[in-house]
């Protein structure tokens, strides 16, 4: 049924003992052990909730299995994802790689292929494996030009509702920033709020790549905030996913909430041009983030398969990734994401978010030391999502990974295919749905 390492016991109450948790995400008084990134625990689970969090060594040993410092996680939350796009490289594949490629393969097939049921058995196949993989929450962009919008939201709210209790679900819209001066604009803002969604664009005008800096930046950005507010709707923005220095939409974001007077969420993805700036101008753009309460996403396996990508047979010269340790330090929320799926804007990918954080740590250097890092693919996405997953207390619903990995090195060194993966304490079957079911969808 499962590939996992172990089958916790079959009672409504039992224990996991011996465990390592992350330290930054047990909220209970548990001691120091030899690594001090990780606390050595024992874990009791009653009626598919955490009851207890104590010491290791403190649970009776009829109540569960010593795990031999096996590593416990909680369920993996992925804030930035596009089910929508997902798995249609088969049919559509991107000839150069790179971001102007990716939007014009995707373009040609949304426009032949994306009809209701395209979309929700695509939809559906990433949830599955996502659920599968031990992610407890997704949020998905849904591609959201006329007549898309039509016809995925509906979709959307299908699955949100088959899916609740297995993967929590939200969606954003995404669409260039420029719509949002049209009819079209106004009207996509209303569909995302009859389906409970976050509004969404590219700030950019046209098609990819476009004018990194359009003439009408401004005014669409203040339209944007504008009609999220009358709607009471969040934002969650695609930012500055540029190799070009001129693109410095993220500070004028910010300067716009600021104006508007915003109340709702604002979360920025991308934002790699940043990385590309001048100190000076970091500095002044994560100040101005920070004065606007921007949360920051990360999409770092996506950003070095797309950036500085050359048709020429040269090197990348550089990660294509944000300035996420100089935001953190300053107090900015940062997560890191899943983002795309065997599409055109990335070939591969398996929507786990325990790969895409140690794919994170190697890209970005979210190590020596691990610290906290860790929370950048439970804790801190589930709080911008405004979600209660993420973190290891008595009370939450026990919805946890427990892995054979006992360290960090062991966890970064060796994929974890053999994890448990426990949903209200019950371990489901973590065997993968099979590519072969999409296989009439990828015919002509």
């Amino acid at each position: 049924m499962t590939h996992a390492f172990f089958q916790p016991p079959s009672t409504p109450r039992f224990a996991l003992r011996n465990l390592r948790a992350p330290r930054c995400l047990v909220q209970a008084d548990v001691p120091t052990g030899a690594d001090d990134e990780l606390a050595p625990i024992d874990l009791l689970v009653d009626h598919g909730r955490i009851a207890a969090i104590e010491p290791a060594g403190t649970l009776p040993a009829e109540l569960g299995p010593d795990l031999d410092a096996s590593m416990l996680l909680p369920g993996m939350v992925d804030c930035h994802t596009h089910l929508d796009k997902g798995h249609i490289w088969p049919r559509q594949a991107n000839p150069t790689g790179d971001g102007a490629g990716a939007s014009m393969a995707t373009q040609r097939d949304r426009n032949a292929r994306w009809h209701a049921e395209d979309v929700r058995r695509r939809m559906e196949f990433g949830l599955a494996t996502a659920y599968a993989k031990g992610v407890v929450a997704i949020r998905t962009h849904l591609d959201s030009l006329a007549p898309q919008a039509a016809i995925s939201f509906p979709v959307f709210r299908e699955l949100r509702e088959r899916w609740a209790g297995r993967v929590e679900l939200q969606a954003s819209s995404i669409a260039p920033l420029d719509i949002f001066l049209t009819e079209e604009g106004r009207q996509l803002a209303d569909i995302v709020a009859e389906s409970g969604g976050r509004l969404g664009c590219v700030t950019r005008s046209g098609a990819y790549p476009g004018d990194p800096m359009p003439p009408d930046l401004d005014a669409a950005l203040v339209r944007v905030f504008e009609l999220a507010a009358e709607r009471g709707l969040d934002l969650d923005l695609h930012v500055d996913e540029s190799t070009d220095p001129r693109s410095r939409a993220l500070i004028r974001v910010a300067h716009t909430a600021v104006a508007q007077d915003f109340a709702g969420r604002i979360l920025c993805g991308h934002c790699t041009a940043l990385a590309l700036q001048t100190d000076e101008f970091i500095e002044e753009t994560i100040a101005a983030c920070k004065d606007a309460g921007i949360d920051i996403v990360s999409l770092p396996t996506v950003n070095m398969y797309l950036q500085d990508r050359s048709q020429e047979a040269r090197t990348p010269r550089w990660r294509g990734v944000t300035v996420l340790h100089e935001m953190k330090a300053r107090g900015l929320r940062v997560a890191v994401a899943g983002d795309n799926c065997r599409d055109p804007f990335y070939a591969y990918g398996d929507h786990d978010m325990l790969d895409t954080f140690t794919q994170a740590v190697k890209i970005l250097h979210l190590d020596h030391p691990l610290s906290d890092w860790i929370r950048a693919a439970t804790e801190t996405p589930a709080a911008i999502m405004g979600t209660a997953h993420g973190v290891l207390k008595a009370g939450a619903v026990a919805d946890l990974l427990v892995l054979k990995a006992r360290s960090y090195s062991e966890m970064l060194a060796r994929t974890q295919f053999d994890r448990t993966v426990l949903r209200a304490g019950r371990a489901i079957d973590t065997r993968l749905p099979d590519y072969r079911l999409l296989d009439d969808l990828m015919r002509a």
